[in-house]
C-alpha cells in the first residue's frame, strides 16, 4: 500500500487504539457482571449503556459521580481497578499520537496531502519549477508579476523553507522530496491541462536530460526549458523535442562574438531583456591577441568564436590535473600554470595583449586574474565570468570592462522562452542577421519610438482580441496597418513597429504595414505607451476598433423595453 498520512496513522494508531478499547472493554464487562443495589436495596443489574457512561466518563477522570445508583464495595473496588488500567491506555495512546505528530515521515505524508490539494485546486496557467535557488527565485518572482502561477519540487528542506519564508503572492505549493521522480511530477501537476511548462536547470546535465524525458513520457504537450552545458547535451536534448534549451557558455560565446562582429545585434539582444536602452554604449571588442584564462566549457566555446574571427588566441589552464582530459591538439595550444603568476602571464604576452577573459568558475581566483593582468597591462581590456549572484557584485565595483553571468543568462533566457515566446524567437531570428541590418533597426526604433520601446504581444483569438477575430472571422479582409491607427487623431499614427509575426510554424520578420492578418496569427509589436493602450483597446473595444476601422464614430443604440 502507498504511504500516505491515513495509511501511516492506522499503521501507527493501531496498537494503541486497540489496547485503549481494550481496557475499555475490561472495565465495561466487570461492571456488567459484578451486583448492585438500587434505591430501594434490591439488587440491580448494570445495563451495557450505563456500564459505558460511567467508565467514559471515569476513564478521562471527569468524575461525574456513581451512577445510575451508589456503588456497592465490590462495585467501588473493580472501578479503582479500572481506574489505574484505563488511565494507563490513555496514557499509551496520548504518547503514541505525540510521538506519530513528531514523526517525520508522518510530517512528509501531511505536507505531501496539502501539496497535492494545492496543485489540484491550481485553476490559473502554472509552471513546473525544479529546485529552488537564486536563479529559480528570480524566475518565479517574474512569472507572478506576469500572472503565472508556479509549482516547486526541491529535495533540500533548508531551500523548502526558505521558499516558505520568501512569501511569495500568490502562494507557490512546494513538495520536498527524496527524488524528482515520475510521482513528483505527477503531484505537481504535469498532467493537468493548465500546466504550461517545466523548468529544469540542474547543473547535472544528465539530470536535465532524464527530467527532459520523463516529462514528454508524461505530457508530449508540456512546454520544457532545460539547461545544456555541452554540445552532446544541447542535441540529445533537441532529439527529444525539448522547446527551449539553455547553454549560457554558449550564449556568452555568442555575445561576445556579437561584440565582435555585430555590435548592434547585442544591443537589440540587451534591449530585448530589458538589460539596456538602445541608446546605451556600444560594446565593441578591440582586435588584437586574447588571453584565455580557465579552458573549461566556457573557454572552449569562446576559443572558437575567436578563432573563427581569425583573432589570435592564448590559452591558460590554472588546474594542470585536468590536461588528460585535452586532447593532443587542445594542449599544443595550452599553458598551464597560476593564471595570476606574472612570469607565466608576460610568457603568454600579457604586455601587448588586447584582452584577457577569466572564465574560471572560481569568483576569487577570476577576480585575481585581472587585477594581476592590469598591473601588467593597464590599457588591457578585462573580461569576466561572475558565478555568485549576489546583490554586492564584486566585478562591477572593481571597474571589469564587461561582466558575463551565466546565472542571469539562465534567468533571461528562461523567462524570455516561457513568458514572452515572441520575444524569444525575434531573438534566435535576428542572430542570423548583420551589424548593417542591426544598425538600420536600431535607427529606426530611436526615430520612430524612443530609447527604450515597450514589448507588446498579442495573439488574435476570441478571447484576446474579441473585435479583430470577430472582423476576421466574418470573412473581411484587415491589414497590419490597424495598430497604426490612432485613437486620438485618425490622421495621425501610433509609434509601433511590427518586429515579428508568427503564422502557425512560419515567422515573419518585420512584416509590413499592408501584410494581411488571419486568425491565429502572434505578433510582437515594439512601440510606445500611448500605442501599447490604443493596440489593447482597438483588439477588444467595439467602438475603438470601429473607429480605427473607418474614422468614424460608432453610435451607440438604445432599445426600448
Amino acid at each position: 500500500m502507498e504511504n500516505s498520512s491515513l495509511f501511516i496513522i492506522l499503521q501507527r494508531m493501531r496498537i494503541p487504539f486497540l489496547v485503549i478499547v481494550l481496557s475499555y472493554t475490561i472495565a465495561i464487562i466487570g461492571l456488567l457482571v459484578i451486583d448492585g443495589v438500587d434505591i430501594d436495596g434490591k439488587h440491580h443489574q448494570m445495563t451495557i449503556f450505563d456500564a459505558f457512561y460511567f467508565v467514559s466518563y471515569m476513564a478521562t477522570t471527569i468524575g461525574f459521580g456513581e451512577t445510575p445508583y451508589t456503588f456497592t464495595y465490590s462495585q467501588r473496588i473493580w472501578v479503582t481497578f479500572s481506574i489505574y488500567l484505563t488511565v494507563l491506555g490513555w496514557f499509551y495512546g496520548i504518547g503514541s499520537l505525540v510521538s506519530l505528530l513528531q514523526d517525520k515521515l508522518f510530517l512528509k505524508e501531511i505536507e505531501k496531502s496539502k501539496f497535492k490539494k494545492q496543485v489540484i485546486n491550481l485553476k490559473e496557467k502554472f509552471i513546473i519549477v525544479l529546485g529552488y535557488n537564486q536563479i529559480t527565485s528570480e524566475i518565479i518572482h517574474k512569472a507572478i508579476e506576469e500572472g503565472i502561477r508556479t509549482v516547486v519540487i526541491e529535495k533540500d528542506k533548508s531551500k523548502v523553507n526558505e521558499l516558505i519564508l520568501e512569501s511569495f503572492t500568490p502562494t507557490v505549493p512546494v513538495l520536498n522530496c527524496d527524488t524528482y521522480s515520475i510521482k513528483a511530477l505527477e503531484f505537481a501537476g504535469i498532467k493537468k491541462h493548465n500546466c504550461k511548462a517545466v523548468v529544469s536547470l540542474f547543473e547535472e546535465d544528465s539530470m536535465n536530460l532524464r527530467i527532459a524525458l520523463t516529462s514528454k513520457l508524461l505530457n508530449k504537450h508540456v512546454q520544457l526549458v532545460a539547461k545544456s552545458t555541452t554540445t552532446n547535451q544541447t542535441e540529445n536534448l533537441k532529439d527529444l523535442d525539448v522547446e527551449t534549451i539553455a547553454n549560457p557558455f554558449s550564449i556568452i560565446s555568442s555575445e561576445i562574438n556579437m561584440a565582435l562582429t555585430a555590435p548592434n545585434l547585442l544591443k537589440l539582444e540587451k534591449w530585448i531583456y530589458g538589460l539596456e536602452t538602445l541608446v546605451s554604449t556600444l560594446p565593441i571588442f578591440p582586435k588584437g591577441k586574447y588571453i584565455i584564462c580557465g579552458y573549461g566549457r566556457l573557454g572552449k566555446k569562446i576559443f572558437e568564436k575567436l578563432k573563427s574571427n581569425n583573432i589570435e588566441a592564448k590559452l591558460v589552464e590554472i588546474n594542470e590535473n585536468k590536461s588528460h582530459h585535452f586532447s593532443r591538439d587542445e594542449i599544443s595550444h595550452l599553458t598551464f600554470g597560476n593564471a595570476d603568476d606574472k612570469e607565466m602571464l608576460l610568457s603568454v604576452g600579457i604586455e601587448n595583449a588586447a584582452a584577457i577573459i577569466a572564465t574560471t568558475n572560481d569568483d576569487t581566483i577570476n577576480l585575481s586574474i585581472l587585477a594581476t593582468a592590469k598591473k601588467l597591462n593597464s590599457d588591457i581590456l578585462t573580461i569576466v565570468r561572475e558565478n555568485e549572484m549576489e546583490d554586492f557584485s564584486i566585478f562591477q565595483n572593481a571597474n571589469i570592462d564587461h561582466i558575463f553571468m551565466p546565472a542571469k543568462i539562465l534567468i533571461n533566457k528562461t523567462t524570455n522562452a516561457l513568458l514572452k515566446p515572441l520575444s524569444d524567437e525575434f531573438i534566435k531570428m535576428i542572430l542570423k542577421k548583420d551589424e548593417h541590418w542591426a544598425a538600420l533597426l536600431v535607427k529606426q526604433l530611436l526615430q520612430e519610438i524612443n530609447e527604450s520601446p515597450l514589448l507588446l504581444e498579442i495573439e488574435i483569438n476570441e478571447k484576446k482580441t474579441p473585435e479583430i477575430f470577430k472582423h476576421l472571422d466574418e470573412d473581411n479582409t484587415l491589414s497590419m496597418d490597424i495598430f497604426h491607427r490612432s485613437l486620438h487623431n485618425q490622421d495621425q499614427s501610433n509609434n509601433v513597429i511590427p518586429l515579428l509575426l508568427q503564422r502557425e510554424k512560419e515567422n515573419i520578420l518585420l512584416p509590413e504595414n499592408s501584410f494581411p492578418l488571419e486568425i491565429g496569427d502572434k505578433i510582437l509589436f515594439a512601440c510606445d505607451e500611448n500605442a501599447k493602450d490604443d493596440i489593447e483597446y482597438i483588439c477588444q473595444n467595439i467602438y475603438e476598433f470601429y473607429y480605427a476601422l473607418t474614422g468614424k464614430e460608432k453610435q451607440t443604440i438604445f432599445k426600448r423595453n
